[in-house]
């Protein structure tokens, strides 16, 4: 009777999950509201489709209970025809549920998230999936608002042949959550998916992907990251940032990408068969190792130039008890199998400094290949090796590399069914491996033995992504065009003339690209100038400069002459801008006053810029926090008699952060300046690409001179080279430049009462002259014919102004 009983209980289960089965259904849905109703009714197999065209300002919220094999479906009614746009989303929670074919383009979210595997704190999906996706320019009008395209969250989700493109803001474009029980040791896997194109952001959080946080690097994701391309992934020098444990990244392809893959936190990760491919384009680079644990091998690099952090390899020095958000030694590492070609060298116990004081211990570093056709440097050292152990790793070039464990050979590259380099001996004898230790790997071919089509990798001349890997990452079943915003620059040339308002007026007339040629005369404004386009201003007279200043007596007075947008560019040749007024005005020139999307861009040529005195702060230029440059470009001119000199110093939250990422000062004088000529400064120890000063042929004359004073104010700015520049009469200042730093130069330059410079952590200073310079016309900076400032005929190794500057 039991049995009877049994078996007609389990009938009825049978029959009511036949009866679910069959009531599954389509639902085609043409709004938000209907997508709600259909949303609070969906079963397991359901499919929700969504009617094409544009849902704009659309903020879906998936919730439903999937069956593994009849998943929830929410889906295009043609892959790639439905657009989100506006301030769009999606959140999904629960399980089994598929979303499929959609595309996020041209808009924003205000959420923390475009696509979201969770809803809230307690609800988020597991065994749930997205694919044939894309989000591309999804960004928001400030850049400094942070949020991912992708956010992980729970278990066993998928995130697969999607594509992503045009990230701009802060934030990386995917990231794995493990706050919580609820996503620790999720097992996620993101595979096929194509990420392309996202420019750099200039401070910390442009990662393309990231698994984990400091907090969370200690707990394992185990997290499975393969077949992916990374194209031209530029965001910040982590492209992928490993923060948790127990991940793997198999089988990715790295095109372009101005990074690395960086083991930053969390430990026992195994990164085997990727492939860097960099075509000798600047800063693209490959691995870099933190913390413990790791495998790392069989990977192929081939063209990559990057420096610094951004090698093919980096082994990293770390900190001695080491908080969760700092440098933690790297131990037990095995770093086998390798293969380097013609590309930069490789970095052993990198950012070594009082900091990080601890060399890596128990790595092996073994079985790889390192080949290069234009005799580079094979390795750069920066600490103790002791903690290595190095055996039967082979170098093809002309280099050497003086260390037991790395032999010399003549090799060549077999091309074995036009997809797989094989390095073998060029007597024709194969290059054997041994084992190392019992955890190491061993295998029958030293080198990369990745078995994945790359016709010609060797020879990629057209630089362009071998055809057979861009068929296999991204949509499948439809292909995402993704058409760059266009730019129409106009050429026309507009004559204006003297008068009040007269300049500001022409400017809101002129189409962007256009040129405004100025007459002699005085140019006065009643407000500030905003260039919303790409504008340059030229005075016509060379000899009478056109002179911009603020009329006097106005009821407020404005801060600044000229204000550069987002996105935009202004150049000023030939002009004369005075701060001069009852009133001393702020600036003469301003960056956007908030964190936006685009860099702008500043030139300033032949000009004579003078008497900003205002001391609340006011500098001749100011950029505001979370706005950056691209390019700020000095020449030929001459800023004077004002408070400060340019104030690029805003961004004081220590996060990596920093106002330009070029900054030019050629042939130029400072004179009379209060406070310092340039303060440029970029705070925190995180190890991203921090700015660029190039000052060449200049003069700096009574610049802040007092004893605390800084002519030139560089703090944690990379790349800093001082050339052929006088640095006088700042009697009172003892240290008047302080570069610190192995990318930071001071070479053929003068210093005359101005104290003596300070030099550290590997910056150099060569062919440095504490003497009087001897002026014939010291007003405008003319030497003698007794100078030491003439050298020799060559007028580019003088040092001082290459020609008579006058105002």
């Amino acid at each position: 009777m039991m049995a009877n009983k049994s078996y007609i209980g389990l009938l009825v289960l049978i029959l009511l999950m036949t009866s679910q089965y069959c009531a599954a259904k389509e639902t085609l849905v043409a709004n938000i509201d209907e997508f709600n109703d259909a949303i609070k009714k969906v079963q397991p197999g359901d499919h929700i489709i969504l009617k094409n065209g544009e849902w704009n300002n659309a903020q879906l919220v998936v919730i439903g209970q999937g069956l593994q094999d009849s998943p929830i479906t929410i889906e295009a009614e043609t892959s790639g025809e439905v657009i989100f746009t506006g301030d769009s989303h999606l959140k999904m929670a629960g399980q089994f549920i598929v979303v499929k074919g959609l595309w996020f383009k041209n808009g924003y979210t205000s959420e923390k998230a475009v696509l979201s595997f969770r809803k809230n704190s307690k609800e988020f999906a597991i065994h749930s999936r997205i694919t044939e996706c894309a989000v591309t320019n999804y960004n928001p009008t400030v850049k400094t608002q942070k949020y991912n395209y992708i956010g992980l969250w729970g278990k066993n989700n998928q995130v697969d042949r999607n594509y992503f493109k045009g990230k701009t803001n802060n934030g990386p474009v995917l990231v794995v959550w493990l706050k919580g029980e609820s996503h620790i040791d999720n097992n996620h896997i993101i595979e096929y998916n194509h990420f392309a194109g996202r420019p750099p952001l200039g401070t910390n959080g442009g990662e393309t992907i990231r698994i984990g946080t400091s907090q969370t690097s200690l707990s394992s994701s185990r997290t499975l990251v393969r077949n992916n391309t990374f194209q031209k992934c530029n965001g910040e020098v982590e492209i992928i940032s490993n923060k948790s444990c127990d991940n793997i990244f198999r089988n990715n392809l790295f095109l372009e990408s101005e990074g690395v893959l960086t083991l930053r936190h969390g430990n026992r990760a195994l990164v085997e068969g990727n492939v860097f491919i960099g075509n000798q384009k600047p800063k693209t680079g490959g691995i870099r190792v933190i913390n413990a644990g790791h495998i790392i091998r069989n990977n192929l690099m081939i063209g990559l130039a990057g420096s610094g952090f951004r090698s093919p390899i980096v082994v990293m020095n770390a900190v001695p008890n080491s908080p969760l958000n700092r440098y933690h030694q790297v131990n037990n590492v095995d770093i086998q199998n390798n293969t380097i070609i013609d590309s930069s060298p490789i970095q052993l116990c990198a950012g070594k400094d009082d900091e990080r004081s601890l060399a890596p211990i128990n790595t092996i570093f073994a079985n790889n290949i390192i080949s290069n056709s234009n005799g580079g440097k094979i390795a750069e050292v920066f600490d103790s090796l002791k903690g290595f152990t190095f055996s039967n790793n082979y170098i093809d070039t002309n280099n050497t590399f003086d260390q037991n464990g790395f032999s010399p050979i003549d090799m060549k590259w077999d091309l074995v069914n036009q997809s797989l380099l094989v390095p073998s001996l060029s007597n024709g004898a194969k290059l054997k491996a041994t084992k190392v230790s019992d955890n190491a790997p061993s295998i029958d071919i030293t080198g990369s033995k990745r078995n994945v089509l790359i016709a010609g990798a060797y020879n990629l001349a057209n630089k362009t992504l071998p055809e057979a890997l861009t068929m296999q990452v991204g949509p499948q079943t439809w292909k995402p065009i993704v058409e760059p915003l266009k730019v129409i620059l106009s050429d026309q040339v507009i004559e204006v003339e003297p008068g009040i308002s007269t300049l500001r007026e022409a400017i809101k007339k002129a189409p962007s690209g256009a040129t405004l040629k100025l007459k002699a005369g005085e140019y006065t404004l009643e407000k500030g100038i905003k260039i919303t386009g790409h504008i340059t201003i030229t005075g016509i007279d060379s000899v009478k400069k056109p002179i911009l200043k603020i009329k006097s007596g106005l009821e407020k007075t404005p801060n600044y002459i000229f204000r550069v947008t987002e996105g935009n560019i202004l150049k000023l040749n030939n002009l004369e801008l005075t701060g001069y007024n009852t009133t001393p005005i702020k600036y003469a020139i301003v960056s956007p006053d908030k964190g936006e999307t685009l860099p702008y861009s500043l030139s300033i040529k032949s000009c004579y810029i003078h008497d900003f005195k205002n001391q609340n702060g006011g500098s001749i230029f100011k950029a505001y926090k979370g706005t950056i440059a691209d390019t700020i470009s000095i020449s030929n001119s001459r800023l004077e008699n004002s408070f400060r000199g340019l104030n690029l110093a805003s961004e004081k939250d220590d996060l990596g952060k920093f106002n330009a990422k070029i900054l030019v000062i050629d042939n130029t004088v400072f004179k009379n300046i209060e406070d310092w000529a340039l303060n440029y400064y970029r705070g925190g120890n995180e190890s991203i690409d921090a700015g660029k000063l190039i000052v060449n042929h200049c003069i700096f004359s009574n610049i802040a001179n007092k004893e605390k004073g800084k002519i030139l104010r560089t703090k944690g700015i990379s790349n800093v080279s001082i050339q052929n520049s006088v640095f006088e009469n700042s009697i009172k200042i003892k240290q008047p430049i302080h570069l610190s730093g192995t990318k930071n130069t001071i070479n053929n330059c003068l210093l005359f009462d101005v104290g003596t410079m300070k030099i550290s952590d590997g910056a150099t200073s060569k062919d440095i002259y504490y003497k009087n310079p001897k002026w014939e016309d010291k007003n405008n900076f003319k030497p003698s014919a007794k100078s030491p400032l003439i050298k020799n005929a060559d007028a580019t190794k003088q040092i001082g102004l290459n020609f008579k500057l006058k105002k």
